[in-house]
Parts: C-alpha cells; structure tokens; sequence
C-alpha cells in the first residue's frame, strides 16, 4: 500500500512538471496576439477553423517528433540549431510585416479564404508559433526520459492537454478581437510585430552561435 501511493505520488509530480513545461515550451497566450492579427479579418467561423487546424496540426507534429524526432534529424542530417535559424528567419519576416502593418492590408477574397485558412493555420501558426524548436526538442528529450509506458502516457496526455487549452485560448480570441475594434487591432499589431521580431533573433542567434563554435573548434 505505502509502494503504491509512493507510485502515485512520483507520477503525479512527473504530471504536474511536464504539463507546467510543456505549457511554457508551447506559449498559447504569446501566440493568441499573433493570431488574432493575422485572423480579425476572418470570420467567426473560419477563425473556429483555423484554431482547431493549427492546434491539430501542432499536436500531431510534437507527438510524432516524441516518437519518431530522433530518428528523423539523424536520417534527415538535420540539427536542432538548423531549425531555430530557419524558425528565427520565419518570425522576423513575418514580425517586419505585422510592424509595418502589412497584413491588416490583406483582405482575403471569399474565393481564396480556405486556402488562406489553411496556409496560416500550418505556417506560422502550428509550425514554428505553437509548435516550435523548443517544444519539438524537449518533447524529443522527455520522451526519451520517460523510461515506462506510464510515464510516456503522462507526457502525451500533457501534451494533448495543453494543446486543448491553446485551443480554447485562441477561440476565445474572437471576443477580444471584436472588443479591442480597428484601431486597437491595429496598435497590437505594430506591438507583437516588435516583439516577435526580438523573438526571431533571439531563435537565429540561439542556432547559430553553436553552429559558429562547432565550427571554430573543427579548426
């Protein structure tokens, strides 16, 4: 009886840990800004839309990273640090647009507002806004740390449970896109524009600096 609440106990902290860490790799609520930016000229419906794509799409790449991340870089060559460059690269563009106002400019044609849905619902928003090197990496990381089959359930059901909650953070952006009106929209555009291109430099310098070091030490 004392062994299985001494289990019980260990698998609960292990819960706790990984969903509070998985909740700050994923950060739904830095994401929310970027979404209702690039989404306050949809509809209620297709913002519904693009939420629960991006979130399905974010859920499936981490759990499939978990699983299969390790085998993937080392087939594909591909490192960790490449991936911040590229996300780096990602976050600053779209930061230069969001800052000089580009995408409120963008009105989607009705003809073309599935294909918009579902090209901003994959890149940025899944690929690299919620899922990103950081979630992919420590996913990859804890899963190969999870050493029993009840651990590694702990983690996916973590991992499942903090997407659900970015879910239903960027659905009930809509009430927040309709209170803020143009103008606020357009105010925390040029704000998140500024501090998403911090974050883009942040992740190039964070993936080149080691990839400079290797480098100069190969030398």
């Amino acid at each position: 009886m004392i062994k299985n609440s001494h289990s019980y106990d260990r698998v609960s902290y292990v819960w706790y840990f990984k969903f509070y860490f998985i909740f700050t790799l994923i950060n739904p609520l830095g994401t929310m800004p970027i979404f209702m930016t690039m989404t306050k000229d949809l509809d209620r419906y297709h913002r519904t839309k693009t939420a629960q794509k991006a979130s399905l799409v974010s859920l499936f790449t981490i759990i499939a990273f978990a699983f299969s991340g390790q085998l993937l870089f080392n087939f594909f060559g591909i490192s960790v640090n490449s991936f911040r460059i590229v996300g780096g690269v990602i976050f600053f563009l779209m930061g230069m647009d969001m800052l000089q106002a580009r995408l409120s400019t963008v009105k989607v044609n009705s003809s073309k507002i599935n294909t918009y849905v579902n090209d901003i619902s994959i890149t940025p928003l899944a690929i690299p806004m919620i899922c990103g090197p950081g979630a992919i990496t420590n996913s990859i990381v804890l899963m190969e740390d999870a050493k029993t089959i009840e651990f590694k359930l702990v983690l996916i059901l973590s991992i499942i449970l903090v997407v659900a909650l970015t879910y239903l953070i960027l659905f009930s952006s809509s009430r927040i896109i309709k209170a803020l009106g143009e103008t606020g929209n357009n105010v925390l555009m040029r704000l998140m524009g500024l501090i998403v291109m911090v974050i883009a430099v942040e992740f190039f310098f964070s993936g080149l600096k080691p990839i400079i070091t290797d480098i100069l030490n190969q030398s």
